[in-house]
Order: structure tokens, then C-alpha cells, then sequence
């Protein structure tokens, strides 16, 4: 399954062979357990997703404000399942935690951005996901965006003003528009989706 067309999280499920269905749903529980009452839990992007939801976080994605703020993703990949946290990717101290936590579990990290894929879930150390999900309460999270987006904005500003030289050179990605940068930033997330 690359991204699945199911509408509800059982549907998706439903779609899954046994032994998959049996790791996504052993991951979705830890997930549950500790998630804060203020995500919500359901599809997207083809995958299982926990997010903030409009009604918390009206702003919704940056990238898509028409799409709630994205969280954590849970999703069967062609080769390898994968827990995508996006608490990990844009927060140094909590990737540096989290990074510290795996490694005393004695289990391999297959990590990139925000992706940590597994063929089983023996591969995981639950707890350290169960704990990755629980210190990160969705007003934290929204805070932590806000601060990233805004640090963001205050740095394409900065470099916008400063006099650019004669010779063409390529544009900072910190100084792209707004526009492109979201753009940019969905093609990721749609086409880590597609792995």
C-alpha cells in the first residue's frame, strides 16, 4: 500500500495484511494511550493521522490551511511501515531526546526527517514512542510550530533586506515566498506518503 483511499482508520486497517495490521495496531495503541485529549485521530493523507485539529488551531497547516496541523502519521509503506512525528522534526531538543531514549532501548534507528521505519514491531521501543507522543501536548505543539514558522518569516525578512549582490546566485530556501515554500513543504509530505 502505498496511500490508501480508505476514509475512516478502521477502513485502513482493513486494507492491511495480518501481520501488518497487527504492528500498525500494536503503534496506534501506544499512540492513543498518550496522545492529549486536544489531537485528534483519523486519515490523512492517505495514512492514519493524529493532528490538531481546526476547531483547537483554526490556522490549521501552514502548508495547507485547509488541512488540520499534522502531528504524527502512521502508515504502511510498500516496503517498510512508518511513524512519521513531526514533533521530533521541527524541535532539535526533543529529535536530540528522542534520538538519546532509542539508543539506551539498544534497537536500530531507520530514521530521516521526521520518519522512522520499520519491517516489525519488535523494531520499535514502545516506550520511547508512548514518551515521545506524551511530552508533546498539542498546546506545546502549537507553540513550538508558531515559534519555528515565525522564526522562519523574521529570517526571510532579514535576508530580504539585506542588499543582494550583482551576480545571480540561487535564492536561500529561508527567502523563497511563502508561496513556494508551502508548495515545496506539501510535495514532501505527499511524497513521503508515497515511500
Amino acid at each position: 500500500m502505498v496511500q490508501s483511499k480508505a476514509t475512516t482508520v478502521a477502513g485502513y486497517l482493513a486494507e492491511l495484511p495480518a501481520d501488518r495490521r497487527a504492528a500498525i495496531e500494536a503503534v496506534r495503541k501506544v499512540i492513543l494511550q498518550n496522545l492529549d485529549h486536544e489531537f485528534e485521530e483519523g486519515i490523512t493523507y492517505g495514512m492514519i493521522g493524529y493532528y490538531v485539529p481546526h476547531r483547537i488551531y483554526p490556522a490549521g497547516y501552514h502548508c495547507d490551511p485547509r488541512q488540520p496541523l499534522p502531528f504524527a502519521n502512521l502508515a504502511s509503506q510498500k516496503n517498510h511501515m512508518a511513524l512519521y512525528l513531526m514533533c521530533v522534526y521541527g524541535d532539535s531538543d526533543q529529535r536530540k531526546w528522542f534520538e538519546a531514549e532509542w539508543k539506551k532501548s539498544g534497537k536500530k534507528l531507520d530514521m530521516g526527517k521526521s520518519c522512522v521505519r520499520f519491517k516489525k514491531v519488535e523494531d520499535l521501543p514502545l516506550d520511547v514512542i508512548g514518551e515521545t507522543i506524551r511530552r508533546v501536548p498539542a498546546r506545546k505543539y502549537i507553540a513550538a510550530i508558531e515559534k519555528l514558522l515565525g522564526s522562519r518569516t523574521k529570517g526571510a525578512a532579514k535576508k530580504a533586506s539585506v542588499k543582494k549582490p550583482a551576480k545571480k546566485t540561487a535564492t536561500p530556501r529561508a527567502a523563497r515566498p511563502a508561496a513556494k515554500r508551502a508548495k515545496a513543504s506539501k510535495k514532501n509530505l505527499q511524497s513521503a506518503a508515497k515511500r
